[in-house]
This record gives C-alpha cells, sequence and structure tokens, in this order.
C-alpha cells in the first residue's frame, strides 16, 4: 500500500480530522516560506535590520515606512491561489471528514478555497485595524496608502492584522485551536518545520487515533506518527481525496 493510499484510508475512517499547517501549504501557490535555504528570513534584504528584526512590533513602532515596505514587498501575495491541497482540504470539510483548519499562515487562501472553520494562529494580511479607535481596512486600504497607511477616522496607524515578533497569539484563536486539536480523531500536520512555539506546541494536545506529517524535512514529531510522507503537501491531499469514495 502507497502511502497516498494509506492516507486515503486513514481518511476514510475519520468524521473529526484536523489540519495544522505552517509556511509549506503555501509554497505549491508560490509564496516562500521563512527558514528554508530560500527562504524570506535567509534572504539579505537590508544592509541594517535583518528580516526578523523588520517583522517585529517593535520595528513597526520605531520605523514604520520601512516596515510597510517590507510588508507590501514580503508578505504580501495578492495574485496567489490556492494550490490543489487547500481546495481538497475544502473537499474533506465539505464531506464532514475536516473539522477545522489551523494554519500558521496569513495568506488567507484556505478560505478562498472554501474552508469555512479556520482559526488563522498568526493573523491574516486580509484584515487590518486603526491601533488607535480599532477601525477595521481591507488589505487594499493597506496597499494603496503609501508609506504609511492612516485611519480616515481618527488619524492612527493602520496595522496588518498579523501577529508581530514581540506580540502574543489571539487568546481566542488558540482555545478554539486546542479545542479542535484535542477533539479530532485524526491530526494531519503538513508544511511546518514544528519549531515556532507557542504554536508548534498544539500539536501535544491531540490525543486521538492518526497522526500524521507531511513535511519536506524532518520534524520533532516524526517517530510518533503513524504515517510521514516526504512528498509535496497540495499533490499529496488532493491525490488521497481523489481516492476516497
Amino acid at each position: 500500500m502507497t502511502n497516498i493510499e494509506k492516507l486515503a484510508k486513514i481518511l476514510s475512517q475519520s468524521a473529526s480530522a484536523v489540519f495544522f499547517g505552517g509556511a509549506g501549504m503555501s509554497t505549491e501557490s508560490g509564496i516562500p516560506d521563512f527558514r528554508s535555504a530560500s527562504g524570506i528570513y535567509n534572504q539579505k534584504l537590508n544592509q541594517t535590520f535583518s528580516p526578523e528584526e523588520m517583522a517585529s512590533h517593535s520595528f513597526f513602532v520605531t520605523h514604520p515606512e520601512e516596515f510597510f515596505a517590507f510588508y507590501r514587498e514580503r508578505f504580501v501575495y495578492l495574485d496567489a491561489k490556492p494550490n490543489a491541497g487547500h481546495i481538497a482540504l475544502a473537499e474533506l470539510e465539505r464531506r464532514g471528514i475536516l473539522s477545522a483548519v489551523v494554519t500558521q499562515n496569513i495568506d488567507g487562501l484556505h478560505q478562498v478555497a472554501g474552508s469555512k472553520v479556520v482559526y488563522e494562529l498568526h493573523g491574516s494580511i486580509r484584515r487590518s485595524y486603526c491601533v488607535k479607535c480599532g477601525a477595521k481596512y481591507d488589505i487594499d486600504f493597506v496597499m494603496k496608502n503609501i508609506p504609511v497607511p492612516h485611519c480616515e477616522k481618527c488619524g492612527g496607524i493602520v496595522k496588518p492584522d498579523v501577529v508581530l515578533y514581540g506580540e502574543g497569539l489571539d487568546s481566542d484563536t488558540i482555545s478554539n485551536s486546542i479545542r479542535a486539536i484535542a477533539d479530532a480523531d485524526t491530526l494531519i500536520v503538513g508544511g511546518t518545520s514544528l519549531i515556532v512555539y507557542p504554536a508548534a506546541g498544539l500539536i501535544d494536545y491531540f490525543r486521538g487515533q492518526h497522526l500524521v506529517l507531511i513535511n519536506k524535512t524532518a520534524t520533532h514529531a516524526d517517530a510518533d506518527a503513524e504515517l510521514v510522507i516526504r512528498e509535496p503537501i497540495g499533490e499529496t491531499l488532493s491525490k488521497a481525496v481523489a481516492l476516497l469514495k
């Protein structure tokens, strides 16, 4: 039995599967990841500041113009489309097999593909808000108002609703993610190195029957997994779903 067939069999036995994904989920959509050899954090982007510094809350506060220039160029990929993996997950939800997607990604592609229950641990580029009055804005407002977007109501800076270094995760999103993973009968972990905490620690709440890892490189959870697949996520999920009756 191939790994794809094994995954299809696991899915056919599942009624409350959860997908936990990272940057590798969107590389097949043309969005670069962060920590691979060609990822954003290994590129020399600025002579003065590292990418991690430029993606921090303190940099947003002290260097807003540089922050937004970096953000628009490196975090926003509006031309990206959902790949076969996003579409497969939406189909699994539609069939009543998948109960939730928990993602570290900020691109919003799961929702574009049709997934309804998506917990975005690190926020989304598709939402923004005024740091002063809380007024909500969409991604177009941030992209068009250069160099720094200011609120039309109070003049405060409009910040992308993404979690920057130095910021905490949303408590409700964390609670919902923990609940979904704890209640899952199958957990599929895909496209994440499982080294970024606190997000990576969420898989410790899984008590279900089937743990599946789909990732190009090894993770600390491989030894605990029933199935480890080293193939592209989109292709893997799409083929597995195609085998389901």
